[in-house]
C-alpha cells in the first residue's frame, strides 16, 4: 500500500527519520552535480563507481524503510506471515548446515546471519518485536555496504567462489531487504523471492520441464552481493538509483510546496458547467498529475479529494463516482514524461531512450482517458445529473492563462530528453525550476526554506516502498537468471499455447494479472518479462513476417510491442480487483467498500482489458503504439495505418463504454447493450472491413429514441 506523506512526529526517531531521508534525497542530487565538481577529481568510491552508489542508495533505502516502518501500526500475525516466516528457514537452515563442498562458514558468522534472520522473520510471528527489530536493522543496514565499500575490489573476482564473510553479509543484505518489503508492502512479494530461493536450492526436486541442477547456498549467495550487473546491485536497483528517485523527489517537491492544488484547479479551468463536470475534472486532473508524479494509488487519492464534493453535488452514484476515480487515478502510470519505474526497467532492459517509450505510451493513455470521459459522458446523461460548475475565484479563462507556467518544468523535461540529456539531469533541473516557480510568484510562495526540505524528505519517502520493491525484483531477476527458468517457462508456454499467438498472449495477461493481485506492478512487470517475452516474441515476429515484413523489422516491432503489452498489463493490475490499490484509495475517500469499487472500476473502464491485446496480435496492431510502425515501415504506410487503427479502436472504446452505461442517446434494452459491445469488439480487431461494418451497424444504436 502507498505510504501516506505525513511529517514525521518531533520526537528522535521523527527528526531522525526526517535527516535520513534528507541525506539520502540530497546524495542523489549531488550525483548529478558531481562530475562538474572539484571532488570529481578525488576519486571517491561511493560517489564515482556505478555500484557502490547503488550499494549506498539501497543503504538509505533500507534506514528509510525501518525507521518509517517503526512509525506504522504492527502488522498482524496472518497466514502470510506464516508462509513468509516458513520460508525463511529453508535459506537459514543451509546458512547454519552447509554441505561440505560449500564454503566452509565460522560460527561468527553464522551467528550474524541468524541475528539478521531474527530482525527480518521474527516479527511476522511475534509482533511485539516489530519496534525493537526496526531499531536494531539499522546499524545491521550499515555493515553490507561499509564491506562492499573495503572489499569492492576482490569482491567482483570471487562471486562464484566466496569468501566467508561474503555469504554473511550477502545473507544478511538479503534477509533486511526481505524484512523490510513485508513491513511496507506486506508479504507476498518476500514470499516471491524466497520462492525463487527455494527452487534454485532444490531444483532437482521439480517436476518435469522445470526440473533443474540444485545451486548451493553460497553460490547463490555469492553471485547475488559480488556480481557487478546480475547482483541485488544491478540493473534493476539501478533503475531506483538513477530514475525513481529523481521523480519521487519531484513530485514531493511539487505536494510541499502546494503546487499540486493550482495543477489540479488547471483542470477544473479546463471544464465549464455541466451534469459531467465531475467525471471530466477526474480524467483531466489525473492526467496532469500523472505528468508529475507516476503513483497510482496517490494521484487516486488526490483527486477523489478534489473531485468528491462536485460528484455530491452533481448527484452520482457513490460507486460510480469512486469506481471512476480509482481508474482515472492509475494512468498515471502510462502518463508521460514520468510514466513508473516499469518504464525505467524497459529503459535499461531494451537499451533504449526514455522518450521512446514516452512516444509508445502515448497512445494507449490517450485511449485509457477516452474509456473514462466516454464512460462518465454517457452515465451522466442516462443518470439526469445536475449540472455543476467549479469554483476557482476568477474566470475560468483568467486562472488558466494566470498560472499556466505550472507546466514549463514539464516542458524542460521533454525537450532536454530530446537533446539527449541524462534523464536525471532533466529530472533535478525541473525540480529546481518548480522551487524557482514556487517562490518567485507572490500567490504561491512558501514561508522560508522549510517546505524544499520538507519536500525532499517527503519524495524520498514515497520512494521507500517503490524503491524497494524494485531491489526485490532484481534479487527476483538474479535468482532466475541464475536458475534458468525463463527459458524453460517460455518453451512450456509455447508448448500450451501450441504455437498460437492469441493463446499465449491470453495466458500472459491472465497470469499477470492474477501475479499483480498480490505484488507491485514493478515486480509484475519483471517476471512477466522475464518468464513470457521470449515466447511472445517469437511467436509475434513469425505473424508480423507472414504479413510480409522483413525479419529484421518484424522482430524489433514484436520486441516493442511485447514489452509495451507487459507493461500495459503491469499497471492493471493496479486497478483489478479483489487486490486493486487505487480501488482502496478511492473507497477511502467515498467511504465505499473496497472489493466493490474495483469491480466498479473495472466496470467504468471495460475497454483497458481488451486495448493491450490488440498491440500484439497483427503488425498492424502495433499501430496503437505509434514508434513500431514509423520505425519498420516507410512514412506513408505507417500514417495510414496510424490513424486507421486510433480511429477503429476509439470508437470501439466509445461503443463499449456505451454498452457499459446502457446508454448512447437512450436507454439501451440489455440485448442493444450486449450487441453494442459485441461491435465495440469487432472494432478493435485490425481488419479494416470488418471495422467498418461494425461501426456502420453500431450508429443504429444511436438513434434518438424514448429516454
Amino acid at each position: 500500500m502507498e505510504l501516506e506523506a505525513k511529517a514525521p512526529p518531533p520526537t528522535l526517531i521523527g527528526r531522525l527519520t526526517q535527516a535520513v531521508l534528507v541525506l539520502g534525497a540530497l546524495y542523489s542530487l549531488y550525483l548529478v552535480l558531481h562530475p562538474f565538481t572539484p571532488l570529481a577529481r578525488q576519486e571517491i568510491p561511493i560517489l564515482d563507481i556505478v555500484q557502490l552508489q547503488r550499494s549506498t542508495h539501497v543503504l538509505f533505502l533500507l534506514l528509510g524503510g525501518f525507521l518509517v516502518a517503526y512509525t506504522l501500526p504492527e502488522r498482524k500475525r496472518t497466514l502470510g506471515a506464516w508462509v513468509y516466516f516458513l520460508l525463511t528457514l529453508i535459506p537459514l537452515y543451509h546458512l547454519l548446515f552447509p554441505p561440505p563442498t560449500g564454503t566452509p562458514l565460522p560460527g561468527s558468522v553464522k551467528a550474524v546471519g541468524l541475528l539478521y534472520w531474527a530482525v527480518a522473520a521474527l516479527p511476522a510471528l511475534l509482533p511485539r518485536l516489530f519496534r525493537a527489530s526496526n531499531l536494531l536493522a539499522l546499524p545491521l543496514a550499515l555493515l553490507p555496504t561499509l564491506y562492499q565499500l573495503r572489499y569492492f575490489e576482490e569482491l567482483v573476482y570471487r562471486a562464484v567462489l566466496p569468501e566467508p564473510w561474503d555469504v554473511g553479509m550477502s545473507f544478511g543484505l538479503i534477509m533486511l531487504v526481505l524484512g523490510v518489503v513485508y513491513r511496507l508492502l506486506g508479504p507476498v512479494m518476500p514470499v516471491l523471492i524466497l520462492f525463487f530461493f527455494a527452487y534454485n536450492l532444490y531444483a532437482d526436486r521439480f517436476p518435469g520441464a522445470f526440473q533443474g541442477t540444485p545451486q548451493p547456498l553460497d553460490l547463490l549467495l555469492g553471485k547475488t552481493f559480488n556480481e557487478t550487473e546480475a547482483g541485488i546491485y544491478g540493473l534493476i536497483t539501478g533503475v531506483s538509483a538513477k530514475y525513481l528517485v529523481y521523480f519521487t523527489l519531484l513530485s514531493g517537491m511539487i505536494a510541499a510546496l502546494g503546487l499540486g492544488k493550482v495543477v489540479a484547479n488547471m483542470a477544473l479551468a479546463l471544464v465549464g458547467k455541466h451534469p459531467a463536470t465531475p467525471g471530466r475534472v477526474t480524467g483531466i486532473a489525473s492526467v496532469f498529475m500523472g505528468m508529475f508524479s507516476g503513483s497510482g494509488a496517490a494521484d487516486t487519492q488526490f483527486v477523489a479529494a478534489l473531485t468528491k464534493p462536485l460528484y455530491e453535488r452533481a448527484g452520482y452514484d457513490r460507486l460510480i463516482a469512486a469506481g471512476l476515480v480509482a481508474t482515472a487515478g492509475t494512468i498515471a502510470l502510462i502518463t508521460p514524461p514520468v510514466l513508473g519505474s516499469i518504464a525505467f526497467i524497459m529503459v535499461e532492459v531494451l537499451q533504449i531512450s526514455l522518450l521512446k517509450v514516452i512516444v509508445m505510451a502515448i497512445g494507449p493513455a490517450l485511449l485509457y482517458l477516452t474509456t473514462v470521459l466516454a464512460f462518465n459522458e454517457f452515465y451522466a446523461r442516462k443518470a439526469g445529473l445536475q449540472a455543476v460548475a467549479p469554483e476557482l475565484g476568477m474566470s475560468r479563462r483568467a486562472y488558466a492563462l494566470r498560472y499556466s507556467f505550472i507546466f514549463l518544468p514539464i516542458l524542460l523535461i521533454v525537450a532536454m530528453l530530446y537533446l539527449g540529456y541524462e534523464v536525471r539531469t532533466a529530472a533535478s533541473l525541473a525540480l529546481v525550476l518548480f522551487v524557482a516557480l514556487a517562490y518567485l510568484d507572490p500567490t504561491l510562495r512558501p514561508k522560508g526554506i522549510a517546505p524544499v526540505f520538507q519536500g525532499l524528505a517527503e519524495g524520498f519517502r514515497t520512494l521507500l516502498p517503490i524503491g524497494t520493491a524494485v531491489t526485490a525484483a532484481n534479487l527476483i531477476f538474479a535468482n532466475m537468471v541464475i536458475s534458468g527458468l525463463p527459458s524453460k517457462f517460455s518453451q512450456l508456454l509455447q508448448q500450451v499455447s501450441g504455437e498460437s499467438l492469441l493463446l499465449a498472449t491470453l495466458i500472459t495477461a491472465v497470469f499477470s494479472l492474477v501475479l499483480g493481485m498480490g505484488v507491485p506492478p514493478t515486480a509484475t512487470y519483471v517476471l512477466t518479462s522475464a518468464l513470457t517475452a521470449p515466447a511472445i516474441i517469437g511467436l509475434a515476429a513469425k505473424n508480423f513476417a507472414a504479413e510480409g515484413l522483413g525479419q529484421e523489422a518484424a522482430q524489433q516491432a514484436a520486441l516493442l510491442a511485447t514489452h509495451m503489452f507487459l507493461f500495459y498489463y503491469a499497471v492493471l493490475a493496479d486497478v483489478t480487483p479483489p487486490v486493486a490499490l487505487s480501488a482502496y484509495a478511492a473507497a477511502s475517500v467515498f467511504g465505499t467498500n473496497p472489493l466493490q469499487t474495483g469491480i466498479y472500476a473495472a466496470r467504468v473502464a471495460l475497454s483497458k482489458y481488451l486495448v493491450g491485446f490488440f498491440f500484439l496480435l497483427a503488425y498492424s496492431g502495433t499501430a496503437l503504439l505509434v514508434l513500431p510502425v514509423l520505425e519498420t515501415a516507410p512514412p506513408e504506410k505507417a500514417w495510414s495505418l496510424i490513424l486507421w487503427r486510433f480511429l477503429a479502436v476509439g470508437l470501439g472504446v466509445v461503443y463499449l463504454s456505451a454498452s457499459g452505461a446502457g446508454y448512447t442517446r437512450r436507454v439501451l434494452a440489455r440485448w442493444e447493450a450486449w450487441a453494442l459491445g459485441v461491435l465495440a469488439f469487432l472494432l478493435f480487431v485490425p481488419h479494416l472491413y470488418l471495422n467498418l461494418a461494425a461501426f456502420l451497424l453500431g450508429l443504429l444504436f444511436f438513434r434518438k429514441g424514448r429516454a
